[in-house]
């Protein structure tokens, strides 16, 4: 199996086509690498027929990679399996995916998924407040990180290069009592908004900063090694991304995309995203050690039609507060 996932050979391949004998299948994905090797290995045991090339990085280099194929006339992938979905409500309203009722929608609450049938969300990660175990504070909802005691003391993903962090934003600004306020209020706090999730981990588990917003598994993978961070899910709620999987509409190999849809879909592979550290999508599956029950996580609602037609609104608010860095 020939796998691309370095930076550098993504950037190499930018503009130009896996070889024809490469794979049946095609994947673009934004899972870290190591999670994007096992779910591929897993879809191959259980597919032995077919066989996975994959390419990896964040969503805006992936769909930039993507975009720049399609401009050319020779999109590559066949299946897409990236952040979020306002993403790929993007590619279904410029008509680049393919419509799939999956056999396994039945087990997934129908706001997890597209309606009709586009893409279909296979994991939910969450952002809530990692602190570390020095901070005088220990928080609990939203709004502490608003109070003197964590003044300059905050830091988050920038929605300005995260798509997660934009996902973040744009839920949080939709809740009574939060809403553009509350950013308003985090700036005047000194809270600093810059780069990524994995930018915002390091910063608190090396006591630069004491508290910080940033996608769940990532402290609950930290704290099992050992790091001196905690993971809250606030009590307000939290925002999710649901890393959807979805069939471009040019595939090549689309019957083999299907199954790729279902496995992740179904109960192994879904199984398979629990021991990677990842809250399942799909009803009915235990979740990964670390984490609370279920049903004391409040996920917060978000449109991705709306959220994809506010985003460049959304971005401009926010930059009035923090700034365009």
């Amino acid at each position: 199996m020939k796998t691309l996932v370095s930076a550098a050979a993504l950037l190499a391949a930018s503009f130009a086509a896996l070889p024809a004998s490469a794979a049946n299948l095609v994947l673009y994905t934004s899972q870290p690498n190591e999670d994007a090797q096992a779910t591929v290995d897993g879809f191959m045991a259980a597919n032995p027929d077919i066989k996975v090339d994959w390419v990896r990085d964040g969503t805006p280099k992936i769909m930039a990679k993507l975009q720049a194929e399609i401009a050319a006339g020779n999109p590559v992938a066949d299946v897409l399996l990236i952040a979020d979905t306002v993403t790929l409500e993007r590619l279904k309203q410029d008509g680049k995916l393919l419509a799939y009722a999956s056999p396994e929608a039945g087990n997934y609450d129908a706001s997890l998924y597209d309606k009709d049938g586009y893409y279909y969300s296979t994991k939910l990660i969450t952002t809530g407040i990692v602190y570390n175990t020095a901070a005088a504070m220990k928080p609990a909802r939203w709004q502490d990180l608003t109070k003197p005691e964590a003044k300059g003391l905050a830091t988050m993903p920038s929605p300005l290069t995260s798509g997660a962090a934009l996902i973040h934003t744009q839920t949080l600004a939709a809740v009574d009592g939060l809403g553009w306020d509350y950013y308003k209020a985090l700036a005047e706090n000194g809270v600093t908004a810059a780069g990524g999730n994995g930018a915002v981990l390091k910063a608190v588990a090396s006591g630069e900063k004491a508290y910080g917003m940033v996608v769940d598994y990532m402290p609950i993978r930290e704290k099992a090694k050992g790091a001196p961070v905690a993971f809250v899910f606030p009590a307000e709620g939290v925002s999710a991304v649901t890393e959807p999987v979805g069939i471009l509409a040019s595939s090549k190999n689309a019957e083999a995309a299907r199954k790729f849809v279902d496995y992740v879909l179904s109960v192994e592979g879904q199984e398979g995203f629990v021991k990677l550290g990842y809250i399942p999508a799909r009803n009915g599956i235990a979740m990964p050690e670390g984490f609370p029950a279920r049903e004391t996580i409040r996920v917060l609602p978000l449109d991705a039609a709306t959220a994809l037609k506010n985003a460049d609104a959304d971005l401009k608010t926010f930059s009035g507060s923090f700034g365009s860095n």
